[in-house]
């Protein structure tokens, strides 16, 4: 027996489906405590020593939390290269209007510090700001694009074109998803705040944490009912599952309230949006009642609901196509080979333990409070 067939393809492409939305929620959950609490920088630090003790909450685990993102990148180029092809061609200035904060934050980190003018501080606190709260944002349209599908269509040669525009990407819908990603990272950026600093910092953030929880729910909902009544979209025609990776294999359609599909099919399903509905409201309590583990715990949870709530709304489509359904990418068509999955799998069972086990020993390492004394007598390393 060859050593890829002691897992079938259509076991490994739906194990590469899930594994892509793991790495999502991964990315989310602790990059996203970082976007969310420099996002609030402004607001809830009001002088330097504040906002040095803001930082430092994120400042040591920033980098590392950056793995999730590579991994997420590299799992869709190596497992689902169309996807890869269509979402960073198509996607170009989005993409570009994400990573031009991605790579300020680092400098702003590196260099507020660097001189004691108050001005040349303030400057780079903006900058940290600024970077937390636009790739929030953009993240949420992108994702509401993805619901909505997206104007790709693919030639005889199986290149790709995309027939859309930047500005074409700013639907009512898609800013709806963008404002429930910037509050829920909002939500979870203060809830590590509160885990991770003491005084006015994290009465402030507790305060807007509550807020940003209540209106995580609120806008949940609302994305949630208008999902209903947009067009989703139905595979029409037999595919196989374990057949070569052509979208054009197949037919496909738009259909009214097409997503409520899975939820109509698999009630358990409902638990997943639940979750991401009720589990706001658990945060917004546990910052009323000081109960640190249970807002951070719970944004965390909210954060995978919300997000595995497009999976399981989408599942087996991946990227629609507005062109021509056809067109679409499913987990069907849209893989790479049974070989190169396998593969993959392999080396996904050696390192990720690893990146946990290191990520699990950093945050030990780093456990407690951060010290506002000795950020504000200049004892030891502060950002």
């Amino acid at each position: 027996m060859i050593l890829h067939e002691l897992i079938s393809y259509d076991v490994l492409r739906v194990i590469w489906w899930l594994l892509l939305g793991v790495l999502l929620v991964g990315f989310a959950v602790t990059d996203g405590f970082d976007l969310g609490s420099m996002g609030l920088l402004r607001a809830t630090a009001k002088t330097d020593v504040e906002r040095r003790t803001a930082i430092n909450a994120v400042g040591p685990v920033w980098e590392g939390n950056q793995v999730w993102l590579i991994l997420g990148g590299g799992a869709i180029f190596a497992a689902w290269p169309q996807l890869y092809a269509v979402s960073f061609s198509g996607f170009y200035l989005a993409m570009f209007a994400v990573l031009v904060p991605l790579i300020l934050r680092p400098v702003a980190f590196k260099f507020r510090s660097k001189r004691e003018s108050a001005a040349w501080r303030n400057g780079w606190d903006w900058v940290l700001c600024i970077t937390g709260l636009v790739p929030a944002l953009l993240f949420g349209v992108a994702v509401g694009n993805v619901i909505l599908g997206v104007p790709f269509r693919l030639g005889d040669d199986m290149r790709i074109y995309y027939d859309g525009s930047f500005f074409g990407l700013l639907t009512p819908f898609a800013l709806l998803c963008g404002l429930v990603s910037l509050s829920m990272l909002l939500m979870h950026g203060a809830s590590w705040l509160v885990f991770k600093t003491e005084g006015e910092v994290a009465r402030r953030a507790a305060r807007y944490g509550v807020l940003f929880a209540l209106l995580t729910t609120v806008l949940f909902a609302a994305a949630g009912v208008w999902l209903g009544s947009i067009n989703g979209y139905v595979i029409t025609s037999e595919i196989s599952h374990i057949g070569p990776s052509n979208p054009m294999n197949k037919t496909a359609a738009a259909a009214a309230g097409a997503w409520m599909h899975n939820f109509q099919s698999y009630p358990a399903l409902w638990v997943v949006p639940g979750i991401g509905l009720v589990m706001p409201l658990i945060v917004a309590l546990g910052l009323r009642s000081r109960r640190e583990w249970l807002s951070l715990l719970g944004s965390g949870l909210a954060i995978a609901g919300i997000i595995l709530t497009v999976g399981a709304a989408m599942f087996p489509m991946i990227l629609p196509s507005t062109v021509d359904p056809r067109f679409s990418l499913t987990v069907w068509d849209s893989s790479s080979s049974h070989v190169v999955l396998f593969i993959m799998l392999v080396c996904v069972l050696i390192f990720l333990p690893l990146i946990l086990a290191y990520t699990s020993w950093v945050y030990a390492v780093l456990r407690g409070k951060v010290d506002i004394a000795a950020i504000a007598t200049g004892k030891g390393h502060s950002y």
